[in-house]
């Protein structure tokens, strides 16, 4: 993989200095509960790195493998006419935290870096944590101003709210 092919500089800083910002970009960091147990947080896992939770997002992904992994290409497809290339940057998959990083390629409608993580805390509760930094790319991104940071919080609630759906961590998680 080369770090040329993205359209930012800070590849791998989701993972290398979480919940930072690069200069010019802006943070996103949504967390939800999503249950308690080792069942949840296996399913919940499995449904992040199998691309599942963002199919039942209602988003189109296209990947080149049915796993994430470094350097796998992915393509979501937003309302079926907006493409967002990316490529996984980096993947986590240890006994209490599994999840990835996608950065933009070319074609993306902005710059940046997300990642989604599950992890298991001490008490056996299971979060999703969706970080990100990101600045418009298209015209389109520029001219919708706080509309697209808006419908980044959105998405990454609803991440939240899907993947508790999916991974049977009830709906008073």
């Amino acid at each position: 993989m080369s770090s040329k092919d993205f359209t930012y500089d800070d590849v791998g800083a989701t993972r290398d200095r979480p919940g930072s910002c690069p200069e010019g970009f802006r943070p996103l960091h949504v967390r939800a509960r999503l249950g308690e147990g080792h069942d949840v947080f296996r399913r919940a896992a499995d449904a992040v790195m199998t691309w599942q939770m963002h199919r039942a997002l209602g988003v189109g992904i296209d990947a080149t493998a049915d796993r994430a992994a470094p350097d796998v290409d992915v393509t979501v497809t937003l309302g079926g006419v907006i493409k967002a290339p990316c490529r996984v940057v980096w993947t986590v998959d240890e006994p209490r935290r599994a999840g990835w990083a996608y950065g933009t390629l070319r074609g993306h409608p902005e710059r940046g870096e997300e990642s989604f993580v599950v992890d298991r805390t001490g008490d056996g509760t299971v979060w999703l944590t969706v970080s990100a930094f990101s600045r418009p790319a298209k015209w389109y991104t520029i001219a919708a101003g706080p509309a697209t940071r808006g419908l980044q919080h959105a998405y990454a609630r609803r991440c939240g709210k899907v993947l508790r759906e999916l991974c049977g961590g009830g709906d008073d998680a």
